[in-house]
């Protein structure tokens, strides 16, 4: 449940739950949703009991670490794509505070922390957060230009090694600049990732946006991860005007890692 995974720019997905509430329109076609009652879990609303695991699924990031270890190669968890980290749900809640030690037990993995509840985050971290984990990166997903400026806000002033926005499903054109806060200086995001919609029911995408990402992203010197364009599955479309575009942040002070 996490080992192999078709999210293009990680490693591997740990779950801490399923469940989840929609929060915007990014939510509509939900693909965690779609997955839970396809396996026939009743996990979703304010008031439905999240899915939870057991010792042998908190299990698999320490046997990953150890592998990461062995290959003296760092490893990419993402958590957690059934479910959001920093919902505001009891049981959430438990498992959420599971969530920390073992990040702290597994140096080698750098854990891609994502979040549409960015108002969240900052009373939800562990307490010796401090300048951040060494090993989390922690991100926002933004549909279009409103929820890039209030969620980029929230996480703006929050320390960490990588703070990233994940802009998928693409809903509208963003512009990083109108989102920045004069109180925090001029500060960008590490690292972006682009992705048009994908699944039946896929709202399409103008090419436009990404074009216009990509650039910005060059002229800023911010790593830019082309996920895909919008199709009927994921992965479609990965080249943006014939270039496999999926650049990494490099968060111990590397020059950015590129895969062409």
């Amino acid at each position: 449940m996490g080992t192999e995974t078709i999210i293009a720019w990680t490693n591997h997905t740990f779950n801490i739950s399923w469940g989840c509430v929609k929060v915007s329109p990014g939510c509509a076609h939900c693909y965690a949703e779609t997955g839970s009652k396809r396996y026939g879990h009743s996990v979703w609303g304010p008031t439905a009991p999240r899915r939870i695991f057991g010792e042998s699924h908190w299990n698999e990031p320490l046997k990953w670490n150890r592998e990461a270890e062995k290959e003296r190669s760092r490893h990419r968890v993402f958590t957690s794509s059934m479910c959001d980290v920093f919902e505001q749900h009891k049981m959430i809640d438990k498992e959420r505070e599971k969530l920390w030690p073992l990040i702290r037990n597994t140096p080698w993995l750098d854990w891609q922390v994502l979040t549409k509840r960015s108002e969240r985050i900052a009373d939800n971290l562990p307490k010796d957060w401090g300048t951040g984990y060494s090993n989390v990166w922690l991100g926002v997903s933004a549909e279009d230009q409103k929820y890039y400026e209030q969620r980029w806000a929230d996480l703006a002033p929050i320390p960490a090694v990588v703070r990233f926005v994940s802009y998928e499903p693409a809903l509208g054109p963003i512009e990083l600049c109108a989102g920045l806060n004069p109180e925090h200086g001029s500060v960008f995001p590490d690292w972006i990732i682009y992705g048009g919609e994908s699944g039946p029911g896929f709202r399409k995408a103008d090419l436009a946006w990404p074009r216009s990402m990509r650039d910005q992203c060059k002229k800023l010197g911010i790593p830019f991860f082309h996920k895909q364009s919008s199709g009927i599955r994921t992965e479609m479309g990965i080249q943006l005007d014939g270039a496999i575009i999926r650049e990494y942040p490099a968060p111990r002070g590397n020059q950015v890692q590129s895969l062409f």
